[in-house]
């Protein structure tokens, strides 16, 4: 594949909230800065941005990154958002996947390759089952509105590790370490472009005992679920005060970490 120059678009799922590095921007890695990194690795030429910013609801990543991205007139664009859309059991999702259409038009009418997202399906506590429901219903209309604007679709559904929570973090809603580099080979692969990834096989696990569970999900539902909650009521995000990882586009082969710390004291008040 020719280079050219790949943007992110998206939400935590693209800046990479549960791959944890201090060595970034944002303090995250995730699978798009290491698809990023290994696109430099194939031919120095690659170019790279990313405009992602967790918490994100579609119309704001398309308010507030999409005229960025676009002008960098990208060849590659990937992009996913809604998700957090969802988590509102009252959004109309009809008017949702309506927005949706009108965004990735507009990409694919960019001449760009553009790359879509399902969303992942939460197989965790009975309670959250309407918002599975709404999941596995923007999936389905993913796929279709894929296939008619001649996205390329990276399908969960097809995924089956990820059934496997050692590839979650703790809040079961993002991938961890070993979660975003699976997630860097599968699209990686699904462009054709060689990689060198250690995507290494898990091992067989024991599944829990009840008691083991029972605790677990309340853990959960304390930890992760209840401040999610009070978050929604209050109208406050994670994202509210945080910047894109890499808005201009960079050169991953030049050395994402060494670009990060010169990135960082650009930004360091002088006098």
């Amino acid at each position: 594949m020719q280079p050219g120059r790949f943007v992110a678009l998206g939400d935590s799922f693209t800046e990479g909230v549960g791959d944890p590095n201090l060595h970034y921007p944002n303090g995250f890695r995730g699978w798009a800065d290491r698809m990023a990194r290994q696109l430099g690795r194939d031919d120095r030429r690659w170019e790279y941005a990313n405009f992602a910013i967790r918490s994100k609801v579609l119309d704001q990543v398309v308010e507030d990154q999409f005229d960025d991205a676009l002008a960098l007139a990208p060849t590659h664009i990937s992009f996913y958002a809604g998700g957090n859309d969802l988590l509102s059991l009252r959004s109309d999702l009809d008017a949702l996947m309506g927005r949706y259409e009108d965004a990735l038009t507009r990409l694919t009418a960019s001449g760009a390759h553009v790359l879509v997202f399902t969303a992942f399906d939460m197989r965790t506590t009975a309670l959250l089952e309407p918002l599975r429901r709404r999941v596995l219903t923007f999936n389905d209309v993913v796929r279709e509105l894929a296939s008619t604007h001649g996205a390329t679709l990276l399908d969960h559904s097809l995924m089956r590790e990820y059934d496997d929570r050692r590839l979650w973090a703790p809040d079961k809603i993002h991938m961890n370490r070993l979660g975003h580099k699976r997630m860097a080979a599968f699209v990686l692969r699904e462009l054709g472009v060689p990689h060198t990834l250690k995507v290494r096989e898990l091992d067989e696990w024991e599944p829990r005992g009840w008691r083991r569970a029972v605790r677990d999900e309340g853990r959960f539902l304390r930890t992760e679920v209840a401040p999610l909650v009070r978050r929604r009521l209050t109208g406050r995000s994670e994202g509210d005060h945080a910047l894109p990882k890499w808005p201009e586009p960079i050169r991953p082969a030049d050395g994402m970490k060494r670009l990060a710390r010169q990135r960082a004291l650009a930004r360091q008040p002088t006098g």
